[in-house]
């Protein structure tokens, strides 16, 4: 029996052994990973300054609309490689924030463009607008022309297109000049860009390097499934796009109406591009669910038609109600203040538990040591990910409302091997024993709070998002420390301290510190 209970003794120290060396290797080991690869949480807009625009739908939206738009935007502001941004709506309101960001106008720029991505037929160029200090500048609300001058309209017949394949461009085509008539009518502005409606609007380089006078338009963006910007096989930046499936069918029939002529690419009033349809074929033939736009690109109007394309079609028309610039310099007093108390207050409850649990104090603070190690490891990888929320003010909140937590299972656990210790069994036995219960405690403590972070996660919005995902996240770490780190630890600490002499910093000293001085207080009144 003895030999039996040995081998069970040894396999049991072995397993202890082992949990702990797996909890402790793998913490360390990808620490140092993310210190190694120079990772870090990715900072919240109150920490790291940026940008943050309210945007109001017009009209009456439905919820499906909305929750398209705020997908939209979400994926358009992404798109600009941006890290840590967040589009949410609150109530009818868009909120767009985007942290870290150094050129807000640039962001703005891409954000802003609330506008569907329209589809129009060019009728024809027109010259800046004359000026509204003219004499001859028509009045606010002309009607634009429904024609243009017959020399000067984009038709097959004026534009020529011819295919020839020795041409660098492969096409030979007519240069239409500007309509001159035009130039006495005003820009169309963006609240009056109907869709049904003609509309003269500036290109990407602004009205003064002309406009275009488009017809109704005959698709939206929503043909468009994706859109990138590639090099082709000489090195020119091009963009190609894929369409949808019924999208494919309505673009065919777009492209067959206007082969070999002009159809711009219209967001938010400017004309993002505008493609002649098929000017290397003789005849049109189908885009088969695919295309390419060329020209002569520079990388970056290649991917801004990119994203315009793919990101550009928004269901409803958005007004910005407020646009504003967060100084990162505020966010960084309240990140030191906040951290300065939450170290002070963390050094008072070490303190306070290494006085009140001598050795088994030293537990809680490697134990917290390494949920800290943890706890950066996981927000900082997460940090290059879409999954976790930017770390904020309320997230440290989060994390500082977790360290009571995680403190609090180990008193439940130290206080339940104190009661095993007071009802007189040995070190040992105390440490063997006492896990068991005081882990149902700790297990019951952490689910609720779990329950309790997962439901206000699920519920609330833009920060509180982020206090629930911290606290959940070492709610979770401070179930995992305490079975695999915590108690292994323990149990190791107390069946050594059995074969040494009680020291006054002793475990043993530790569990029956309380038991030891109510010894002495009866045996004072005994005198």
């Amino acid at each position: 029996m003895s030999a039996r209970n040995a081998g069970v003794n040894r396999a049991s120290r072995r397993g202890l052994i082992t949990s702990l060396l797996v909890v402790l290797i793998s913490v360390i080991a990808t620490f140092g990973v993310v210190l190694g690869l120079q990772w870090s949480p990715k900072l919240g807009l109150d920490l790291a300054g940026g940008l943050s625009v309210v945007y109001q739908p017009q009209g009456n939206p439905s919820k499906a609309d909305l929750a398209q738009t705020v997908t939209i935007i979400n994926n358009r502001v992404n798109s600009l490689g941006v890290s840590g941004a967040t589009v949410v709506q609150q109530g009818s309101d868009i909120v767009v924030s985007v942290p870290g960001v150094t050129d807000a106008r640039a962001v703005l720029a891409t954000v802003g463009q609330t506008a569907q991505l329209l589809f129009r037929p060019v009728m024809c160029y027109a010259p800046a607008f004359i000026g509204a200090k003219s004499k001859y500048a028509a009045p606010v609300g002309t009607p634009l022309p429904t024609k243009c001058g017959a020399s000067y309209a984009l038709t097959q017949a004026n534009l020529a297109v011819t295919p020839n394949s020795s041409l660098p461009a492969g096409y030979s085509a007519n240069n239409v000049s500007p309509d001159p008539t035009l130039e006495v009518y005003r820009t169309t502005l963006p609240a009056n860009d109907v869709a049904t409606q003609e509309v003269l609007l500036p290109g990407l380089g602004g009205e003064k390097q002309g406009r275009y006078l488009l017809g109704a338009a005959q698709l939206t963006g929503r043909v468009i499934k994706s859109a990138q910007a590639t090099q082709n096989q000489v090195g020119q930046w091009v963009v190609n796009y894929t369409l949808t499936s019924a999208g494919s069918t309505q673009w065919d029939a777009v492209a067959q109406a206007n082969f070999h002529q002009i159809v711009a690419i219209e967001l938010d009033g400017v004309v993002q591009s505008a493609p002649l349809i098929q000017p290397t074929q003789t005849t049109f033939s189908s885009f088969g669910g695919q295309g390419e736009i060329s020209g002569s690109m520079t990388q970056s109007q290649a991917q801004n038609l990119a994203r315009a394309m793919q990101f550009g079609a928004l269901p409803v028309r958005l007004t910005a109600l407020t646009t504003e610039t967060v100084s990162p310099t505020l966010g960084h007093s309240s990140l030191v203040a906040g951290l300065a108390a939450g170290i002070v207050g963390l050094l008072l409850v070490l303190l306070y538990t290494v006085i009140y649990y001598r050795a088994l104090g030293l537990v809680i603070i490697a134990g917290l040591a390494l949920t800290a190690m943890a706890l950066w490891t996981i927000v900082s990888a997460l940090g290059h990910t879409s999954l976790a929320p930017s770390f904020t003010l309320a997230g440290i909140t989060g994390l500082i409302v977790s360290i009571g937590i995680t403190v609090d299972s180990y008193i439940v656990y130290f206080e339940r091997l104190k009661d095993e210790a007071r009802s007189g069994r040995s070190v040992r036995t105390s440490v063997d024993r006492g896990f068991q219960s005081a882990w149902r405690t700790v297990l019951a403590a952490d689910f609720v709070s779990l329950l309790a972070a997962v439901i206000l996660y699920l519920v609330a919005l833009g920060d509180v998002r982020g206090f629930a995902f911290f606290l959940g996240l070492s709610t979770i770490l401070d179930i995992i420390f305490t079975y695999f780190f915590t108690r292994p630890l323990v149990i190791l600490l107390g069946r050594r301290a059995e074969k040494q002499s009680e020291g006054a910093f002793s475990i043993s000293r530790g569990l029956l510190a309380e038991a030891d001085a109510n010894d002495e207080a009866d045996e004072m009144e005994v005198v």
